[in-house]
C-alpha cells in the first residue's frame, strides 16, 4: 500500500502495520487515521495476511493524537475531531474484530490514542524503555480510541481512573504487571520476539482465534449459562470446519496440523 503516514508491508503471513511520522512522534493527524483505517480493511480482507503486527516508526509508538494540527482548525475543532475518531475508531474495529491475532509492539512512549491503540491489541510486548500514559484529562479531554472500553477491562475500574484523572505514566516493567503487556523485552529484540510469535501464529488455526476472540469479547455481558451455550455452538462449528477437522485428524495422526493447507 503506498501510503504516507501508515506503511503497511506483508512477509510470511505477516501484516506489520507502522505508523510512520518519526518526526512527529507518530502523532495521529485525519491524514493517519485515514490511512490506518485503510491499512485495517486490506488486513482484514486479504486472506494472504494471517497475522497483524503493529508499531511505529523511530523511537516512539505513538504520543497520541496531534494536538498541533487540530488546535489549527479553530472553532470547527470539534466537528475536526469527529471525522478524525471516525477514521480511527473504524480502523479500530476492523483490527479488533478480524479473525486475525493482532499483535502490539511498542517501542518507545504510547501516550493518549497511541495508548488507547496498544490496549486494542490481543498482545502486547514492549521495549524495555517504553512508557503508556493516556494524557487526556490533564489537557481537558476524555479517551478516544477505544482506552475507554479496554483500559478498565484489562486493569480494572479503580486503575484505569487513577491513569486517567492522575496522568500516571507507568513504565514497561509496570504496564506489565499492570497487564496492559503480555512481556517487556530489549529495544533491540522487540521486533524480532514479536515477529516470530507473529509467524508461528500465522501458521495457526486463524478462525478458530477469531472464535476465541468473539467467546471472550461476549462473556463479559452473559450470564455462566448462556455464556456456556454460546460455547457450545462455537465449539461444534468449529469441529465441523476445515481447521477442525485438520486440527482432530493431525492430533490422531500423531503429526503437525497444517492450517495453511487449502
Amino acid at each position: 500500500m503506498e501510503n504516507q503516514r501508515v506503511v503497511l508491508t506483508v512477509k510470511n503471513h505477516v501484516g506489520v502495520v507502522t505508523l510512520n511520522r518519526p518526526e512527529a512522534g507518530n502523532a495521529l493527524d485525519l491524514q493517519m487515521a485515514k490511512e490506518l483505517m485503510e491499512a485495517a480493511i486490506h488486513c482484514s480482507e486479504n486472506d494472504e495476511i494471517r497475522t497483524v503486527v503493529i508499531t511505529g516508526a523511530g523511537n516512539k509508538f505513538s504520543v497520541g493524537g496531534d494536538l498541533k494540527s487540530f488546535a489549527k482548525e479553530g472553532e470547527d475543532i470539534g466537528a475536526h475531531l469527529k471525522t478524525v475518531t471516525a477514521y480511527l475508531h473504524q480502523a479500530i474495529s476492523y483490527f479488533a474484530r478480524m479473525n486475525k491475532p493482532f499483535i502490539g509492539a511498542v517501542n518507545g512512549i504510547a501516550a493518549g490514542a497511541g495508548m488507547s491503540l496498544a490496549c486494542a491489541c490481543d498482545l502486547v510486548y514492549a521495549s524495555d524503555n517504553s512508557k503508556f500514559i493516556m494524557a487526556y484529562n490533564k489537557i481537558g479531554l476524555t479517551p478516544d480510541g477505544s482506552g475507554s472500553y479496554f483500559l478498565p477491562r484489562i486493569v480494572g475500574m479503580k486503575r484505569a481512573l487513577e491513569l486517567m484523572y492522575t496522568n500516571r505514566m507507568l513504565n514497561a516493567q509496570e504496564a506489565n504487571e499492570w497487564g496492559i503487556v503480555n512481556d517487556v523485552v530489549s529495544e533491540a529484540e522487540l521486533m524480532n520476539v514479536v515477529m516470530q510469535l507473529a509467524e508461528n501464529l500465522a501458521q495457526g488455526p486463524v478462525h478458530a482465534f477469531g472464535a476465541t476472540k468473539k467467546l471472550f469479547a461476549h462473556s463479559l455481558q452473559e450470564t455462566l449459562e448462556s455464556q456456556m451455550a454460546i460455547e457450545a455452538t462455537s465449539l461444534s462449528e468449529r469441529a465441523i470446519s476445515q481447521e477442525g477437522q485438520e486440527g482432530i485428524h493431525a492430533f490422531l495422526e500423531k503429526r503437525e496440523a497444517d492450517y495453511l493447507k487449502k
